[in-house]
């Protein structure tokens, strides 16, 4: 299962690209109303949380593409600003805290060694106030800018991490 998710995780941008493509096909095509694709967005946040914008979006494969041209990384923190016109990233941002799957932490087997926090945006950006694995901070995957790209779990060495129902 480890094997299967990490695997997911490092394609995440080809299922970005296959989702969206896919969404561009069933919407021109049939004239589906935006209405449908939020609907189906808030049932998917219900589930997932806040996955649209990082594994089905168009706008934000083409955010993280021109984030990724940028030699000194720039353009990173101007991932979020995409999303402040979309009603499928407020509506899942919200769901984050509610939804069945979340990025769990085993304290049992974390080292405390800081890479997850290293490779998630929101750790990086806030510091002081998120951590994914630092006691008394917030948690980077509950917060409303989560997207559950999952590097985190991928970059987790002894996998502490996990994208699980809560058991």
């Amino acid at each position: 299962m480890k094997k299967l998710s990490l695997l997911l995780i490092s394609k995440r941008t080809i299922i970005q690209v296959a989702i969206a493509v896919v969404l561009y096909y069933l919407f021109t095509t049939y004239h589906l109303s935006l209405w449908w694709l939020l609907l189906v967005g808030a049932i998917v946040g219900i589930v997932f949380g806040k996955v649209f914008c990082r594994w089905m979006c168009p706008l934000g494969f083409l955010m993280e593409t021109m984030m990724g041209m940028s030699p000194d990384n720039k353009l990173s923190q101007m991932y979020q600003y995409h999303k402040v016109g979309c009603p499928i990233a407020w509506v899942q941002g919200f769901l984050n805290r509610m939804s069945f799957l979340k990025i769990r932490l085993n304290t049992d087997t974390c080292k405390s060694c800081g890479i997850c926090d290293k490779q998630c945006y929101i750790a990086t950006l806030e510091p002081t106030k998120y951590s994914l694995y630092k006691p008394n901070l917030q948690r980077p995957g509950q917060s409303f800018s989560c997207s559950k790209c999952l590097s985190c779990v991928a970059v987790c060495k002894n996998g502490s991490l996990k994208y699980s129902f809560k058991k």
